[in-house]
């Protein structure tokens, strides 16, 4: 049973006229009589009584017509359906983002996003790293902003570097400069009363890896908070902290930077490698892409931000080469230079 065979014997039933019907469905009458003797004949019954002048339906037609009017109906629905999924006018993405990142550049992303398709549906994961990767890993996410490299190797998982930017400490205002110049070295954050993130934050497995590769463990005088708790903490002067500079010059604090070669960290894009994302993850990650290579051409990203080498403008986001997520696990320990091994 075809569904253009079911199309033809609706237009019959309907006109109750087999030449009115072809020409309604845009076929020659014979072929029209001959699909629905096809359809009959594979029914194992008439559906029409043919008196001349006089089409009606037979039981089984009268049985057969709503059923067929269903089927088509549904079936334009499905195409309906998927033609709005294809054209973008409705869906959804399922994104994640690290807290960082999520009070970050991202809202200005999503805004733009929005804007060319306000039917489809944003829906933000917020989380550190790894679990942004699992959730990832079990099609919870279909991309994921996250912080390069990863820990540990996953060929299913590929990434693409797309930010590269600096981390500095963050101290009150109210209170004495952290150092007397301008600039700081990780050794200077020794026996210095730090806030630092929960278990689990990216910033604090950061923060605390480049301190033990400088040969000594930080001292937490507040432990436990996000972004927002530990910017506030540091307001009230309860010690200092290291946060991303994007986050930095957004905050009534006072900022100081890493001598060179300083901290430095890599955000990436993460999808599946063996699922191809649909068409509105694909061009949000191309928004992305785009903001960021339109941005950093205009001088406008934040300050200590930049694009990674392969981003660029007019990139689109599918010739990104993605690499596969893995690495040393001592990277996220190390200033400077090493932070670009990915």
């Amino acid at each position: 049973m075809q569904l253009h065979q079911l199309a033809y014997f609706v237009a019959v039933a309907e006109t109750k006229h087999f030449t009115r019907a072809a020409t309604r469905v845009h076929v020659a009458q014979p072929s029209l009589s001959a699909q629905i003797r096809a359809l009959e004949t594979e029914l194992g019954s008439p559906l029409f009584n043919r008196a001349r002048g006089n089409i009606t339906l037979t039981a089984a037609g009268e049985a057969l017509l709503p059923l067929a009017r269903r089927i088509l109906a549904d079936t334009d629905t499905a195409r309906r359906e998927v033609q709005e999924l294809t054209d973008l006018r409705r869906g959804k993405v399922r994104v994640g983002a690290t807290p960082s990142l999520c009070t970050g550049m991202l809202p200005e992303v999503l805004r733009l996003f929005r804007q060319r398709y306000p039917g489809i549906q944003l829906l933000v994961e917020e989380g550190g790293s790894r679990d942004l990767v699992g959730e990832l890993a079990v099609g919870a996410l279909d991309l994921a902003l996250i912080i390069l490299p990863l820990q540990g190797s996953d060929p299913a998982l590929a990434t693409t570097p797309l930010l590269r930017e600096d981390l500095v400490v963050i101290s009150s205002p109210d209170g004495p400069p952290p150092v007397r110049g301008a600039l700081m070295a990780v050794g200077d954050l020794r026996d210095r009363p730090m806030v630092m993130f929960r278990r689990g934050y990216d910033l604090r497995d950061f923060t605390v890896g480049a301190c033990r590769a400088a040969g000594f463990e930080p001292r937490f005088a507040v432990e436990g908070g996000e972004m927002d708790a530990v910017c506030g903490f540091v307001m009230a002067g309860l010690g200092i902290a290291v946060i991303p500079s994007m986050v930095a010059f957004r905050q009534p604090l006072r900022t100081t930077p890493f001598a060179p070669p300083g901290l430095h960290r890599t955000i990436g894009l993460a999808h599946r490698r063996d699922v191809e994302p649909p068409r509105a993850a694909r061009e949000l990650r191309a928004t992305l892409v785009d903001f960021v290579a339109n941005a950093a051409a205009a001088d406008m990203l934040p300050p200590g931000v930049r694009p990674a080498p392969n981003i660029h403008r007019g990139a689109a986001a599918v010739d990104l080469v993605p690499e596969v997520v893995g690495g040393p696990s001592d990277a996220l320990g190390h200033a400077g230079p090493d932070q670009d091994r990915h």
